[in-house]
């Protein structure tokens, strides 16, 4: 048969892109054993019945046929007031897309930015799929490293070393998988940077309600970004909505329109029910994402307390997201080796650091995704076998 193409066959840079370990757990997992997950970020509550029932409802209605590819009319509208709400800018319909969740955004955005061939900048550690990402829309991942000394903050003399050439640059903050929310130097130094190397900003925001220290600040709220920044965001995390595949890209008007044109030729939108159900999930306002998003902030400082106890593992704590990145290099061992011993011995899932980038080489990521007392079990677990590398 013919070859497959170059772009998805190097889709990975060669690897699994990470995703072996977790592979293995849910394998596990579905011939019965008794495995302790802490890898993906996926709420250990469903989506609102409430929300169900709208979706439902809409369904039933008749919102099942071809809805209309930049989005429902009120849906953007909701979105955009979101978005001015959080940044103080005025956002309208003509600024949103809404797209099959903050993935395929974060796809349609690079290909809004980069042609075949450019430079796309991400920060390492990144969330696993962003070079994929990146490839898949044509253009070449540069990776540029974050270090624990500076709490995984980007550095504007490392941005602008690796900023020659490139187009675009994607930010992630609050960071997975570090937790990092960056402050108003980080971001200073990155719009800074952007300027000066007339870089597109892909702000990936979709943990914005999952702040523990600090505030969330939109990257196109910054002087002078708004006409370079492409914003992603989804409710997935804010509303555990992950199985919906509901999010957006806010950016430029003109942007805008382009890239309902890359959907009407791809995506062709999303189910008008969804939709539906996900105007009535923002409707329910920011006490809503606040519930939400209770259980992470709880759960870190249960994991942070332990941690705390014991003398083998390290972390940064982190200010947002649903992560901790633990520093496992004083075992010896890799992440990658801790995660695999870990779930040999202890039947706990994580996911090693080496998924996530270089920068992370030798730690794990911690998902903050059980139950309080599984959670507390399963951590449990995981320092009592760090213990055991030690003596």
């Amino acid at each position: 048969m013919p070859d497959i193409s170059a772009t998805l066959a190097g889709l990975t840079g060669g690897g699994d892109d990470g995703w072996g370990l977790f592979y293995r757990a849910r394998a596990l997992k579905a011939a019965g054993a008794p495995i302790l997950e802490l890898t993906i970020g996926e709420h250990d509550i469903g989506t609102d019945p409430e929300i169900l029932d709208e979706m439902h409802r809409a369904a039933l209605a008749g919102h099942t046929g071809y809805a209309a590819v930049p989005g429902t009319s009120a849906l953007r509208d909701a979105v955009a007031a979101r978005l001015s709400r959080q940044s103080g800018i005025t956002y309208g319909a003509a600024n949103v897309l809404i797209t099959p969740g903050g993935q395929a955004g974060l796809f349609a955005a690079h290909k809004a930015a980069c042609d075949p061939g450019d430079i796309a900048l991400l920060i390492d550690p990144y969330y696993a799929t962003y070079p994929g990402t990146i490839r898949g829309a044509g253009a070449l991942p540069r990776p540029v490293a974050t270090h624990p000394d500076h709490g995984f903050q980007p550095q504007e003399a490392e941005l602008r070393a690796a900023a020659s050439g490139a187009r675009s640059l994607l930010i992630n903050s609050p960071n997975n998988p570090t937790g990092a929310v960056y402050t108003d130097d980080t971001l200073g130094a990155i719009a800074r940077v952007a300027e000066a190397e007339d870089l597109w900003v892909i702000s990936d925001e979709v943990y914005d309600t999952q702040v523990w220290d600090g505030a969330h600040r939109p990257f196109a709220a910054l002087p002078g970004m708004f006409d370079r920044t492409l914003t992603v965001g989804s409710l997935s995390k804010s509303h555990a909505m992950t199985g919906s595949r509901l999010g957006w890209i806010a950016g430029p008007d003109d942007v805008i329109a382009h890239l309902i044109n890359l959907a009407t030729h791809t995506t062709y939108g999303v189910p008008g029910f969804i939709q539906d159900a996900g105007l009535l999930a923002l409707s329910r306002g920011a006490e809503a994402e606040a519930r939400v998003a209770e259980p992470f902030r709880r759960r870190r400082d249960i994991l942070l307390d332990a941690l705390a106890k014991q003398q083998h593992l390290r972390a940064i704590p982190p200010a947002g997201a649903m992560y901790v990145m633990l520093d496992v290099r004083a075992t010896g061992l890799s992440g990658q080796a801790f995660g695999e011993a870990l779930l040999d011995e202890e039947q706990v899932a994580i996911m090693p650091g080496e998924s996530f980038g270089s920068a992370a080489a030798g730690h794990i990521r911690v998902a903050l995704t059980l139950p309080d007392d599984l959670f507390r079990e399963a951590i449990g677990r995981l320092f009592a076998f760090a213990a055991r590398q030690m003596a």
